[in-house]
């Protein structure tokens, strides 16, 4: 499994508050583990060819590219959210 971080930004919304995202392309898995994931997961989820992709919204206080030192390092912070990310589903998968 390999995740990769591919966008992330501001999505607005007109009724309530915006909310930061991060979009997660997983590749690397078969359409079992894709299936498993997208059961398990209450973000939103699409499968693009072979590609799992996955949408996290955060509330701006979370967002973990919002601080100064992410705008500094930003590719050591997305480094390290894709470590955790793959962390993460991977405990999704492995708990059945």
């Amino acid at each position: 499994m390999q995740v990769k971080v591919f966008d992330y930004g501001i999505k607005k919304f007109e009724d309530s508050d915006d909310l930061n995202y991060v979009k997660y392309k997983v590749s690397g898995l078969d359409a079992d583990f894709q299936k498993k994931l997208v059961e398990k997961l209450e973000e939103e989820t699409e499968i693009i060819g072979d590609d799992l992709i996955i949408t996290v919204l955060y509330q701006k206080e979370y967002f973990p590219f919002g601080s100064d030192e992410a705008s500094v390092k930003i590719d050591d912070f997305i480094a390290r959210d894709e470590i955790e990310m793959t962390v993460f589903l991977s405990s999704l998968l492995e708990g059945d």
